[in-house]
C-alpha cells in the first residue's frame, strides 16, 4: 500500500461516523437521486449517479466497519479500496459533482448525499487524486489569501479607483464598524462593479462598514477541494479579523460557497460559536428593505428571471429575500420552471469551474440551465453568486444566447435616487 493511498484510507477513517452507517444502511438503491442530477441527466451516463460516485466509501466502510463486509473481505470475496480506483473516481467526485444538494432534496429517505460526497473527497485529496487546479488554487489560498492569487495592494489599487470615479470612500480596518465586508476573488478580478454597489447602498443606508486588510477573500477552497484543514484555516483567518476590528455582522458576498463555509460550516470547524452575525449580502439588503433604508425609484421594464444559487437558496434557505429585493425594481420578473429550493444548479460549483479538467462536462451540463431559460423568453438573468454569473455567461455564450447576466446587488445599487449614489457631479 503506497503512503498517499494509507493516508486517503485513513481519511476515510476520520469521516466515517454515525451519519455515514445511516446512509449506507437505511439507502433503498431507487434512483431518485439519478434524476435530480444534472451531470446525470444531461449526459445519460450512469457512472453520474450520485450514489454511484459514493462506492469507495460505501465499499469501504462495509468492509471495515460491518460484520457481513468483515466476514466477505477476509474470504476474499471482496476487493479493497486501491489506488487505480481512487484515480479512476476523480473525474466522478470533482468534475461531476458541484455539491449542489438537489439530489439530497429528493431522498426518499432523507440522506445527505452532499455531505457524503464532501466526505469522500476528504479522503481523495489526503490521498493525492484531487484536481491539479484545485490543488494550486488551495495552496495559494492558504499562503496568498486568496484562491485566485488576488493580493492586497490588487484590492486597494481598486478600491482607490471607486474612490476617485465615485467619490464614495472604501474603508479598510474601521475598528467597530457594523459590518466587515468579504469579497471573492471572482468579485475582485471579474466583476469590480459589485464593491461600488455595496459602498452606493451603505452610504444611503447610513451603515457604517469596512474591509480587512487581513482578510477580504471569503472563498473557502478548504470546502471545495476537501480538506478540513485547509477550510478551517481560511475560516479562522476571517473570524481573527472580525473579533480584531470588533464589528458586529460578517457580510457573505455573491458567492455560494463561501457562505456555506464562513456561516455554516465555520462555526463547528473553529470548534466555537462566532462573537458575531454571518450574513449573505442578499440577507443584509433584505433587512435594510424591511427597515426602510433602501430607497430605490424607476423599475425594469425588460423580463426578467432568477437563477437561484445552489448554497444560498437550496443549502442556505435564502429564498424569499432575492425575490422581494427583485420585486423593488422588476415589473416583469418571471420564475424557472423550477425554482427556489428545488432548482437546477449552473453547474459549476464545488470547485467544477475552478477545474479545467471538467471544462467540457460542466458545458454539457448547462444544457439544462440552457432550457430553463430558452423556454422563458427573458431579457436577461439575474443572480447573486459570482460563480453562478461567470458560467451562465460562458453557458449562454457557448450556445449563442445573447442574454445578459445581472449582479442582484449592482442591480440595485442602479436603481438608488441620483443624489444618493455618492457619485461626483
Amino acid at each position: 500500500m503506497s503512503a498517499s493511498l494509507k493516508r486517503g484510507l485513513q481519511a476515510f477513517d476520520e469521516v466515517i461516523d454515525a451519519s455515514v452507517a445511516s446512509f449506507f444502511s437505511s439507502c433503498v438503491h431507487c434512483g431518485l437521486c439519478a434524476d435530480a442530477c444534472l451531470f446525470y441527466t444531461e449526459t445519460g451516463d450512469p457512472r453520474y449517479t450520485p450514489i454511484y460516485k459514493l462506492k469507495p466509501l460505501q465499499r469501504y466502510w462495509n468492509q471495515h466497519y460491518t460484520l457481513g463486509g468483515k466476514i466477505a473481505s477476509y474470504l476474499g470475496l471482496t476487493t479493497a479500496v486501491d489506488d487505480a480506483e481512487l484515480a479512476e473516481w476523480q473525474e466522478l467526485i470533482y468534475n461531476s459533482c458541484t455539491l449542489c444538494g438537489r439530489c439530497s432534496m429528493v431522498c426518499p429517505v432523507g440522506n445527505d448525499l452532499t455531505a457524503m460526497i464532501r466526505k469522500i473527497r476528504e479522503g481523495m485529496a489526503a490521498a493525492g487524486y484531487a484536481p491539479e487546479d484545485l490543488i494550486a488554487a488551495a495552496g495559494r489560498a492558504v499562503k496568498i489569501g486568496s484562491p485566485m492569487g488576488v493580493r492586497l495592494p490588487a484590492l486597494k489599487a481598486q478600491a482607490a479607483h471607486v474612490e476617485k470615479d465615485s467619490g464614495l470612500e472604501i474603508p479598510f480596518d474601521r475598528e467597530g464598524a457594523e459590518y466587515m465586508l468579504l469579497l471573492s476573488s471572482m468579485e475582485i478580478m471579474n466583476y469590480p462593479e459589485y464593491l461600488e454597489a455595496v459602498a452606493r447602498i451603505m452610504k444611503q443606508a447610513g451603515k457604517s462598514w469596512t474591509l480587512s486588510s487581513e482578510a477580504f477573500e471569503a472563498t473557502n477552497t478548504g470546502i471545495q477541494i476537501g480538506v478540513s484543514d485547509i477550510a478551517r484555516t481560511l475560516v479562522k483567518r476571517v473570524v481573527d479579523a472580525a473579533e480584531k476590528l470588533r464589528v458586529k455582522t460578517v457580510i457573505s458576498p455573491e458567492c455560494g460557497h463561501a457562505y456555506t463555509a464562513i456561516r455554516w460550516d465555520g462555526p463547528n470547524l473553529i470548534g466555537r460559536p462566532y462573537p458575531f452575525e454571518v450574513l449573505h449580502i442578499l440577507e443584509v439588503l433584505e433587512q435594510f428593505r424591511l427597515q426602510g433604508v433602501l430607497q430605490l425609484e424607476g423599475s425594469e421594464s425588460q423580463r426578467l428571471t432568477f437563477h437561484d444559487p445552489c448554497q444560498l437558496v437550496r443549502r442556505g434557505g435564502v429564498i424569499d429575500p432575492p425575490r422581494n429585493l427583485l420585486r423593488m425594481v422588476a415589473d416583469n420578473f418571471v420564475e424557472m420552471g423550477d425554482h427556489g429550493k428545488m432548482n437546477w444548479c449552473c453547474g459549476a460549483g464545488g470547485g467544477v469551474g475552478a477545474n479545467e479538467s471538467a471544462a467540457e462536462l460542466k458545458m454539457q451540463a448547462f444544457q439544462r440551465k440552457k432550457r430553463q431559460i430558452s423556454e422563458l423568453g427573458v431579457d436577461a438573468v439575474v443572480t447573486a453568486c459570482a460563480n453562478c454569473r461567470i458560467q451562465l455567461e460562458e453557458g449562454l455564450e457557448e450556445n449563442e444566447m445573447d442574454l445578459p447576466v445581472l449582479g442582484l446587488t449592482e442591480l440595485l445599487a442602479e436603481h438608488l435616487p441620483q443624489r444618493e449614489k455618492g457619485e461626483r457631479g
